[in-house]
């Protein structure tokens, strides 16, 4: 089983991923932790953590199809969290693989964001990890509007790939449960 979880940037993905670890005693594995690893161990990788969500995207998506099929392949589940898992990509999969992939992109309402930018979605965004001062890549779409407006891009991605998407509305502690239950009965289903 494998359990995919993306999202824009702070979405708690990181933070759910943990959860589940200590909840199924699954590993897991932060695709920010490959970014980083390809592009500080590679001379000129093809992209450095500046690039767009999509363009990084691009380029890890093969390694990181390559490492659910090899999981799945060796009945081995594993937990794989990080923006750069777009809704498009697991189209590519052959049922035997998506039959054993549970997908979860998350989310926020348009009205959520307004009434929480600042006090809880900034606050909490580095809840798991410890990214230190912030870097141009963290304050890059600090703005309430272009958070908006990627939020709304990735609402349409998934609906356009087909994907639930799970936003949160109103309360995140009470609509993040949902999502876990969501997790808890496919993963019963599998």
């Amino acid at each position: 089983m494998i359990i995919l979880i993306s999202g824009n940037s702070k979405m708690g993905k990181t933070y759910m991923a943990q959860n589940l670890l200590d909840t199924y005693k699954i590993p897991y594995f932060s695709i920010d932790h490959l970014k980083m690893g390809i592009y500080r161990g590679i001379a000129n990788c093809g992209f450095t953590p500046m690039d767009s969500t999509i363009y990084i995207g691009d380029k890890l998506w093969p390694i990181i199809k390559g490492i659910i099929m090899t999981a799945i392949e060796n009945n081995q589940s594993l937990i794989i969290e990080g923006c750069y898992i777009l809704p498009h990509y697991l189209q590519e999969f052959e049922k035997f693989y998506s039959d054993n992939i549970i997908s979860v992109f998350l989310g926020f309402s348009n009205s959520y964001i307004m009434e929480n930018y600042e006090e809880k979605i900034l606050k909490y965004r580095n809840i798991v990890e410890n990214r230190g001062e912030l870097t141009p890549e963290d304050t890059s779409d600090f703005t309430i509007e272009e958070y908006l407006k990627e939020n709304d891009r990735f609402r349409r991605s998934c609906a356009a790939a087909g994907e639930k998407f799970f936003e949160i509305d109103r309360s995140y502690e009470e609509e993040i449960t949902g999502v876990y239950e969501y997790i808890s009965l496919r993963k019963d289903q599998l």
